[in-house]
């Protein structure tokens, strides 16, 4: 089992840090909490936060950090706010939940962000087969519950990086038509383009069934979408011109 340094902990260290290395006084990152929306995050609460004075009797901290308050502090100190939870290359170990020992944070992260299934027991930096088990004894698998669940944090990375390759090859095209030097390769370009279009089409597609908020397209891609016949619902997508 862990010792009692709790993700609270953690961040209060992480806040100390950044506070420290921006140069900044308590009052100064209170009156930025303040600026951010929390008024709550005084001075008096940020000595209270890294300090983590603990109760004599049971040994918690007596003041947590919420959720709310971890994304005001992460912005007030110019630092993701996840970073300040798992820090990178600072931290040998961070806790994760009291059932389970210290994991390597680059571990934590890969979870967190729901690119890899959570292995709580095994070695620290995860190589451990993920739980197979029935959530509460009878219901589904615990690693396919997962899976389902964190199938969202790998489709809208892999749409922003095919939304960027259909924009790069789609300036090809459109520059190539306007340089009599290039005109000869508009084809060539053009090809590119639709293969690129293609892939970014099946991504829309898989993110259509699975019933997600699609992002914005340019009505450009979305026309010649729809005429190449590659989307299962061209009406599910929003142009960039509808907002």
């Amino acid at each position: 089992m862990q010792n009692n340094r709790t993700t609270s902990d953690v961040i209060a260290d992480q806040v100390r840090h950044h506070r420290t290395r921006l140069n900044l006084s308590r009052e100064q990152l209170a009156a930025e909490c303040a600026r951010l929306g929390a008024p709550e995050l005084t001075y008096a609460a940020l000595v209270s936060i890294e300090l983590g004075r603990r109760d004599k009797k049971t040994g918690k901290r007596r003041r947590d950090i919420s959720v709310d308050e971890l994304l005001v502090l992460g912005l007030a100190l110019a630092v993701p706010p996840l970073l300040l939870v798992l820090p990178l290359g600072t931290e040998d170990t961070v806790p994760t939940v009291p059932a389970a020992e210290p994991r390597d944070p680059y571990t934590v992260w890969r979870w967190v962000t729901g690119t890899e299934t959570p292995t709580l027991v095994g070695p620290i930096d995860g190589r451990h087969h993920a739980d197979h088990r029935p959530i509460a004894d009878t219901g589904p698998k615990w690693s396919a519950a997962w899976g389902a669940a964190a199938y969202p944090a790998s489709l809208y990375p892999l749409f922003d990086r095919r939304r960027q390759a259909v924009f790069k090859a789609h300036r090809l095209v459109e520059n190539a038509k306007a340089d009599p030097a290039e005109g000869g390769r508009v084809p060539e370009f053009r090809r590119a383009y639709v293969e690129e279009l293609s892939d970014l089409a099946h991504t829309i597609n898989e993110m259509t069934r699975a019933g997600l908020t699609l992002p914005l397209c340019a009505p450009e891609w979305i026309r010649d979408m729809t005429e190449l016949d590659m989307l299962d619902n061209p009406r599910a997508l929003t142009t960039q011109e509808d907002n």
